[in-house]
C-alpha cells in the first residue's frame, strides 16, 4: 500500500499532479484545493490512496489528511466511486462535507457536480455515524450556525452569475469565518477573486 508520496512537482495537469519520487514520476489525481497549492518545481508531501480496479491502478493525493479520511469514507458508500468522491472534495472542503452530513444537509452535497439528490441523501444516511465528529467541528462557524444575511446575499448573487452553489458556499463560508462583519459586496469580490 502506498500511504504517501514526497518529491518535486514535475507537472500540473487539469485533474492531477506528477511528482518525482526517487527515479519515478508518479501521477496522482487530486482535488482542486490540493492542485491549487502545488507548483512546478516545489517539493510536496501528499497523503495517498491507491485505488485498484481490474483495468487500472490509480493514485490519489491530498495535501490535507482530512481530505484523505473523507475520500476513504466516500468510497465506502455504495454507488460512489473515486471520480465522484474527488468531485465532492473539489467542490467542498472536508469539514463542510462532514458538517453537511452531520446536519442532514443533502442539498449542499447535491450541489457538487455529478452528485444527484438520491446520492446526496445516501451519503448523509450512510456517513452519519461514520465520519469523525472532529471533522465537522472544523467547519467554519458560519456553516453550523445560520449564515448572516450578507453571506446568503453573496451566495445568491454568485449562483445567479452561474457559479455552482456548493463551490460558492464553501468559499463564502470560509470568508465569513475570517471576517464575520464582511458586507455582501466584499464577500462577492473576494469570492470572485478565488473562483477565477
Amino acid at each position: 500500500m502506498i500511504a504517501s508520496v514526497r518529491g518535486m512537482v514535475l507537472e500540473l495537469r487539469p485533474q492531477s499532479v506528477v511528482v518525482q519520487a526517487g527515479a519515478f514520476g508518479l501521477e496522482l489525481l487530486a482535488p482542486a484545493a490540493t492542485l491549487a497549492r502545488c507548483s512546478v518545481g516545489a517539493d510536496v508531501y501528499l497523503h495517498a490512496q491507491l485505488v485498484v480496479r481490474e483495468e487500472s491502478l490509480t493514485l490519489y493525493g491530498f495535501l490535507d489528511p482530512d481530505a484523505l479520511v473523507v475520500f476513504r469514507h466516500l468510497l465506502a458508500v455504495g454507488g460512489v466511486g473515486p471520480k465522484l468522491a474527488l468531485a465532492l472534495l473539489s467542490t467542498l472542503q472536508p469539514a463542510l462535507i462532514a458538517d453537511a452530513v452531520a446536519r442532514d444537509d443533502a442539498a449542499l452535497l447535491a450541489s457538487a457536480p455529478g452528485v444527484g439528490k438520491r446520492t446526496a441523501e445516501r451519503l448523509v444516511l450512510e456517513l452519519k455515524s461514520k465520519l469523525p465528529p472532529e471533522l465537522a467541528a472544523g467547519a467554519p462557524g458560519a456553516a453550523r450556525a445560520a449564515p448572516p444575511p450578507a453571506a446568503e446575499d453573496a451566495i445568491a448573487a454568485l449562483v445567479a452569475l452561474g457559479y455552482r452553489e456548493g463551490q460558492v458556499r464553501s468559499h463564502v463560508h470560509t470568508l465569513i469565518a475570517d471576517d464575520p462583519s464582511a458586507s455582501a459586496e466584499g464577500l462577492i469580490r473576494a469570492a470572485l477573486a478565488k473562483l477565477r
